[in-house]
């Protein structure tokens, strides 16, 4: 993709066809798809764990509590929703907030690969020990990895992978304030770093895709 506008536009067809999505058992309990919201052009991609019930009925992820935090966290380092992408490894809400079951999984996979393509991020920062594990294909737990920047292949992207403890964590343990904004101020010295070198060729655009609704939810 050459340009934020495109970006924007070839993510809403791709929302398009989310909003349709009958791959897993997910979709006759949800209330919305959570597809995800922000900066079509975004240099930093979040990746959390699967919706919650706020995010269920509005339809965007991180709008509760958690979301709250994380947007004091982004602006501790000059930036906030807008000037990012939020999504999660799930689009549609486990019933009563369960772990993510693999079928489901591998039905939202595609999309989030997808999305990464497009959106071209240069940093990936994975909330929590679930996304991490599914991100890093790598089973160590979050307080062994956390602030400690890998690099991994994700949809035809080479990007740099940042783990961080999700911000339930610190809103369930106060203590754990101070970590998520040290690990921060460590995020906004990776932004400041060049993308890591590009080993993979991208991989061709989808064919074209169909779906009945449509939602403006990506900052021009």
């Amino acid at each position: 993709m050459s340009g934020a506008t495109e970006r924007r536009e070839a993510l809403v067809e791709v929302y398009r066809e989310a909003s349709g999505c009958t791959l897993c058992p997910l979709a006759e309990t949800r209330t919305k798809v959570v597809f995800g919201a922000g900066n079509a052009d975004a240099d930093l991609m979040f990746i959390g764990e699967a919706p919650g019930a706020e995010e269920d009925r509005q339809g965007l992820p991180f709008v509760g509590r958690a979301g709250g935090l994380l947007n004091e966290l982004l602006g501790e380092i000059g930036l906030d929703r807008d000037s990012v992408f939020i999504a999660n490894t799930l689009m549609c809400r486990p019933p009563g907030n369960r772990d993510p079951q693999p079928g489901e999984l591998e039905a939202c996979r595609p999309y989030l690969l997808e999305k990464v393509r497009l959106i071209e991020p240069k940093v990936i920062v994975t909330l929590g020990n679930f996304a991490t594990k599914l991100i890093t294909a790598n089973q160590s737990g979050i307080t062994k990895v956390r602030g400690r920047p890998q690099v991994h292949e994700l949809g035809a992207r080479t990007v740099h992978v940042f783990p961080i403890l999700h911000p339930a964590a610190a809103l369930r343990t106060p203590g754990l304030r101070a970590t998520m904004s040290e690990d921060f101020a460590t995020l906004g010295r990776l932004l400041a770093e060049p993308a890591p070198e590009q080993t993979q060729a991208e991989a061709p655009a989808p064919g074209p895709m169909r779906g009945e609704d449509q939602l403006d939810i990506f900052a021009p």
